[in-house]
């Protein structure tokens, strides 16, 4: 898919959040700046949260209240290799709620409850290409 604004992902974003349900972890692979914390924002919007949507980089974990939960991860600061049960995060806990997870790849393969990739590519400084892959 090619959007050609922020508007645009953010609207999609909020679109395919309303399709999630409890226990899924979409797993946000993108450069800086290639708008995962702009698709974290639209899918929080889709899944009706009305609060302030920032990327957790310095505390890794935003969780907002919502009906469902949402636990908002920026890895971008852990080592390769992270597992999330040793930043504290309790895999049993996060089946009440959708996952948004930043910065997968520092996981490297220690996750497998992942159920959505969304790849962002930057095509320019307003154009992204965007695919998602689901995997159950």
């Amino acid at each position: 898919m090619l959007f050609k604004s922020e508007d645009e992902t953010f609207n999609w974003a909020a679109e395919f959040g309303k399709s999630l349900q409890p226990g899924d972890r979409v797993a946000l692979y993108g450069n800086l700046g290639a708008g995962k914390t702009v698709i974290s924002r639209g899918v929080c919007k889709g899944l009706g949260y009305t609060g302030t949507v920032c990327s957790p980089t310095y505390t890794i974990l935003h969780e907002y209240p919502n009906n469902p939960p949402i636990f908002h991860f920026d890895l971008y600061r852990l080592e390769g290799g992270a597992d999330l049960y040793e930043v504290g995060m309790d895999p049993d806990y996060l089946k009440s709620g959708i996952s948004l997870i930043e910065w997968p790849e520092r996981l490297e393969g220690n996750d497998s409850g992942i159920t959505h990739v969304i790849q962002i590519k930057i095509l320019s400084e307003t154009e992204r290409e965007i695919t998602v892959k689901k995997l159950r």
